[in-house]
């Protein structure tokens, strides 16, 4: 039984309307000079990119931009972008956009500091020997998370798999949340980083105490411990009363800024308690379809709650409180079922499937899909109810 429990997070989180226009102080504080800006496309032509080069000129710095950043990217634009950073003598990488951007950002950081091929890290966790360089997260949308966490996945493509490098040293020097870079995200973007940031919250949440997590050395994904606890509740409470608003009304400063700050928090919470059997189911799931990683979690979420309730049912009863459904006159059971059903109509709210047929899952992948799950033991052992290869199929089939 493991006795004591770790918190980490970024050094510094800055957050706030109009936050960006402080990057130029917090870029002399890492004594920064030479800067590599990683973004994407979309970003781009969004004007976000032109607008914060604009603030890296003010404040006089050598600047350069990478914005070739795709979803999922290949390790081999990692490498390419790693050897333009080199050519520059980059001394400081900020990472602006989506998950992708950031997480690329924090592969070329590493690169920068400690050289090497990405896949040099890869193959268990705390591979990363020591800091990285300087690093400041800027996200667009209120998804990831992935401003203050351990993890960054690129694409092996040659294998067809996805590479997770995983390090606390890994977690981004600043995270900068300025609200207001958010406000153009289209809605169905908007629904599908949502609704990963609510798995993140109540997987994290709902997460086995870290007590009983089994397993041999240090680890990142500890399961419950109090500060997550406190953090990914808080999450689940500003993402239920949020999320349809930022969808239905995309120029909703409020409802943009909450979701922001929901998203932080979840990333806080389950970069340390973990995420558990959504996100263990939704990676093979993810190598059949092409849906986006957070629609596939989504999906996934209410029927792995439902999964979860014969175990968790005190804190099931408390997400549908934070959800402000009244449980007067149900039993603790079923008030805690209702929390899934909260989850399942939150989704038809904002526009997402609700079932992997939706998504182009047939009942003849269900078995590979159950297999491949259990295999994803950091995910799986955090599971509150440890699920076995009938109950993943089990469960598979409600979803389809």
């Amino acid at each position: 039984m493991r006795t004591t429990w770790d918190f980490y997070s970024t050094e510094r989180i800055v957050f706030g309307n109009g936050a960006i226009q402080q990057l130029g102080e917090i870029l002399q504080r890492l004594g920064a000079k030479n800067v590599l800006l990683i973004s994407d496309p979309g970003i781009k032509q969004a004007g976000i990119v032109d607008k914060v080069l604009a603030l890296l000129e003010q404040a006089s710095y050598h600047a350069v931009v990478y914005d070739q950043v795709i979803p999922e990217p290949p390790i081999d634009s990692a490498l390419e972008c790693y050897e333009f950073a080199k050519s520059q003598n980059t001394d400081a990488v900020i990472g602006l956009g989506g998950g992708s951007s950031i997480d690329m950002a924090k592969i070329v950081a590493l690169l920068v500091a400690h050289g090497g091929h990405p896949l040099d890290y890869y193959g268990g966790e705390n591979q990363v020997p020591g800091p990285i360089a300087p690093l400041v997260a800027i996200p667009t949308t209120a998804g990831t998370g992935s401003e203050v966490t351990s993890v960054s996945v690129l694409t092996d493509v040659k294998n067809n798999l996805k590479v997770g490098i995983s390090d606390n040293y890994l977690r981004p020097t600043v995270a900068l949340l300025d609200p207001e870079l958010t406000i153009g995200l289209p809605s169905y973007v908007t629904a599908c980083s949502g609704i990963d940031a609510l798995s993140h919250a109540i997987e994290a949440y709902t997460a086995k105490p870290f007590s009983f997590i089994q397993a041999e050395g240090r680890i990142l994904f500890q399961g419950s411990i109090p500060i997550s606890d406190a953090l990914a509740y808080r999450a689940i409470e500003l993402i239920a009363k949020n999320l349809p608003l930022a969808v239905q009304q995309g120029t909703n400063l409020e409802a943009r800024s909450n979701m922001l700050l929901g998203s932080l928090l979840a990333g806080m919470a389950f970069s340390n308690a973990g995420t558990a059997a959504v996100h263990a189911l939704a990676y093979p799931i993810g190598g059949l379809v092409k849906s986006p990683h957070g629609e596939v979690t989504g999906l996934l979420l209410p029927y792995v709650m439902e999964f979860n309730t014969a175990v968790e049912t005190e804190k099931m009863v408390k997400i549908l409180k934070a959800f402000d459904i009244n449980a007067d006159g149900l039993s603790r059971k079923e008030a805690a079922l209702a929390a899934s059903k909260a989850v399942f109509n939150l989704l038809e709210t904002i526009g997402l499937p609700t079932h992997l047929s939706d998504i182009g899952i047939k009942e003849e992948d269900v078995s590979e899909i159950a297999e491949k799950t259990l295999q994803i033991d950091r995910l799986v052992r955090n599971n509150p109810r440890v699920p076995t290869l009938h109950g993943l199929e089990e469960l598979l089939r409600k979803a389809l």
